[in-house]
C-alpha cells in the first residue's frame, strides 16, 4: 500500500505540474457527453513495456549483430513489475480501460510447457486492472512469439493455428474470468501492411533483412525461422485468418463472456489522379480480414496517418505538410475516414483501439488529442457508434524496429531508473474526458 501511495502522489503531482497544458492553443471547448459506456483508454503491449521477454522470436533479432532494429528492448518500461504504476497513471488522467497484451513466449516458452507462475503473475496484473477501475482489454498475440515456434516456421507452418489456439485455450481458463474484451491478434493484418511498406523500401534495406532473418536462422539451427514482420503475405495469411478463428473460439469458450474482436492496421488509403493503384493497395492491406472481422464480436481500427497512390505508386507527403517523428504525415483527419470506411464494410461495433503520435513537442499531441476527438465526434454526429478511443500509448517505449528514438507516449520512462514522468498531454486529455462526462 506504500507504493501505491506514493506513487498516486507522484501521479497526482505530475499532474498538477502539467497545469501550464491550459494555456496552449486548441482548446477544445466543452461538449456533450460521450455515449454511456464509452470506453476512454490508452494501449500497450507486453513485448514493448514489460522489458527481458528472453523466449521471443524479437528478443533474439534484436540482439543478432545483422539486426535491423536500431536498439534492442531490454528492460524496456519494466512495466512486468511495474504494472501498478501504469495502472495508477491511467486512473488518474480518468481512463476507464487499459489494453495490454499477455505474452504468449513468457506462459509457453517451451512447446506444451506452460507456465503456472507466468499465467499467476498475468491474474494478478488482470485483477490489478479492474482494482484501479480499468476494463482489461486484453490482446493474446502482439506481433511477438515463442522463439521455439519462429524456429520451426512460424505462421508459415499450416499447424501453427492449432498451436495458437491451444495457447489461447489455456490463457483463456487462468485468466478469463478477469478479461473484459480481447483480440486474438493485434494488428491481425500487420504482415499486409509490411508488405505494403516494402514497395517502397530501398534495395539496401530489403538485403538487410534478408541477412537478419539468415543469421536468425543459422543462430537457432533453423532452416524455416519465420517472424510475422518480415514475413511475406502469401506464406502466411491463410494460416494467421485461420489462428484467429480458432483463437476466437477457445477463446470464447471461456471462462468468463465478453467480446472477441478483430483488431486491424486500417491507414487511410486515397487515390491521387488517374489509374491510382489505391484500389489495389487496399485489397493488399486487406484481404480476406473484413470476412475476419464479420466473423467476430467487433473490429479494432488502429489508424495514424494516410498513404496515397498514384499510377507509379505510393507518394511522399504533400509538399509543406506536417510529418510526425515516425515519418509519417500528420493527418488526424484519418481517424475519421477510417471509422466511416469500417461502417460500410461491416455491421459490427467499432472500437478506436490505437490512435497517436510519434512527438518530442508534447503540444503537437495535445493538437492530435483535440483533432482525434473531434474526428470520433464528427462520427457519432452521422449516426455511427463509435465505442471507444484508446490512445497509443501510455508509455514512450519499444517501438520494434526503430528501438527507443520515436515517443509516442503521455508519460516519460527513464530507462535506468523507471521512474514515469506524466506530460502536458496527459492533463490535457484527462480534461477533455471529463468535459464529455
Amino acid at each position: 500500500m506504500a507504493e501505491f501511495d506514493t506513487t498516486r502522489r507522484t501521479v497526482m503531482a505530475g499532474l498538477a505540474a502539467a497545469a501550464a497544458v491550459d494555456a496552449l492553443p486548441g482548446h477544445a471547448a466543452p461538449r456533450r457527453p460521450m455515449p454511456k459506456g464509452f470506453l476512454w483508454g490508452a494501449a500497450i503491449s507486453a513485448h514493448q513495456s514489460e522489458g527481458n521477454d528472453v523466449h521471443s522470436d524479437s528478443w533474439l533479432l534484436e540482439n543478432l549483430p545483422e539486426t535491423v532494429y536500431k536498439n534492442p528492448s531490454g528492460d524496456a518500461c519494466d512495466s512486468y513489475h511495474l504494472y501498478e504504476r501504469d495502472f495508477a497513471i491511467a486512473r488518474a488522467v480518468g481512463l476507464n480501460c487499459y489494453r495490454f497484451g499477455i505474452e504468449w513466449a513468457r506462459i509457453e516458452p517451451e512447446p506444451g510447457r506452460f507456465s503456472q507462475a507466468e499465467l499467476d503473475h498475468y491474474v494478478r496484473v488482470l485483477a490489478s486492472c479492474r482494482a484501479h477501475g480499468l476494463l482489461p482489454i486484453v490482446t493474446f498475440n502482439h506481433f511477438t512469439v515463442p522463439l521455439w515456434f519462429a524456429r520451426r516456421g512460424g505462421w508459415e507452418v499450416p499447424d501453427s493455428a492449432d498451436l495458437f489456439a491451444r495457447f489461447c485455450e489455456r490463457a483463456t481458463r487462468a485468466l478469463g474470468d478477469q478479461i473484459g474484451m480481447a483480440s486474438p491478434f493485434n494488428e491481425a493484418n500487420i504482415h499486409r501492411l509490411a508488405a505494403l511498406f516494402r514497395t517502397a523500401a530501398t534495395p539496401e534495406y530489403i538485403g538487410k533483412r534478408r541477412t537478419m532473418l539468415a543469421a536468425a536462422a543459422r543462430a537457432t539451427n533453423a532452416p524455416a525461422f519465420s517472424s510475422i514482420l518480415f514475413s511475406e503475405p502469401e506464406s502466411i495469411d491463410v494460416h494467421l485468418l485461420d489462428a484467429q478463428k480458432k483463437g476466437y473460439q477457445a477463446i470464447k469458450a471461456g471462462p468468463g463472456d465478453f467480446p472477441v474482436g478483430v483488431t486491424l492496421t486500417t491507414q487511410a488509403i486515397q487515390p491521387v489522379g488517374e489509374n491510382s493503384k489505391a484500389p489495389a493497395m487496399e485489397q493488399m492491406l486487406y484481404g480476406d480480414w473484413w470476412d475476419a472481422v464479420n466473423s467476430s464480436d467487433f473490429v479494432g481500427v488502429q489508424v495514424y496517418t494516410r498513404m496515397r497512390f498514384d499510377a507509379k505508386g505510393m507518394l511522399p507527403p504533400p509538399t509543406g505538410a506536417a510529418v510526425t517523428a515516425a515519418g509519417y504525415e500528420y493527418y488526424p483527419q484519418a481517424l475519421g475516414e477510417i471509422i466511416r470506411f469500417a461502417a460500410r464494410k461491416t455491421s459490427k461495433p467499432i472500437f478506436v483501439t490505437e490512435s497517436g503520435i510519434a512527438t518530442d513537442d508534447d503540444t503537437r499531441r495535445v493538437a492530435w488529442l483535440d483533432a482525434s476527438i473531434a474526428e470520433v465526434e464528427k462520427c457519432q454526429q452521422d449516426g455511427i457508434d463509435v465505442k471507444s478511443y484508446i490512445y497509443w500509448s501510455l508509455l514512450d517505449n519499444f517501438e520494434w524496429t526503430q528501438g527507443y528514438g520515436q515517443h509516442f507516449g503521455m508519460v516519460s520512462v527513464d530507462p535506468h531508473t523507471f521512474a514515469r514522468t506524466v506530460k502536458p498531454s496527459a492533463r490535457h486529455f484527462a480534461r477533455l474526458i471529463q468535459e464529455r462526462r
